[in-house]
């Protein structure tokens, strides 16, 4: 079967609004019923470092490089300068 996307886009432009809507809606149903491969995605789909970093969430605070190890010292000696009056 030869798909004529051109013929299919004309078909749609005669249709009413609303049944284009609920065209929209069942292409929406069938996306989530047929995902497309894992590969296909990921070739598409932007990292979450990529999208952080168009966005200027990378680089926008500096902190302590060994952070991940010391945030509990951290954290309580900055919740005990806050919190001294107790």
């Amino acid at each position: 079967m030869v798909i004529k996307f051109e013929e299919i886009s004309r078909d749609i432009d005669t249709l009413p609004e609303e049944a284009q809507i609920l065209l929209l809606d069942f292409i929406q149903l069938l996306k989530k019923r047929y995902p497309q491969s894992e590969s296909a995605n990921h070739s598409q789909e932007k990292s979450l470092y990529e999208k952080f970093d168009e966005i200027g969430l990378i680089g926008c605070c500096s902190i302590e490089e060994n952070l991940s190890t010391t945030y509990k010292e951290v954290l309580s000696n900055r919740l005990d300068n806050k919190y001294a009056y107790r």
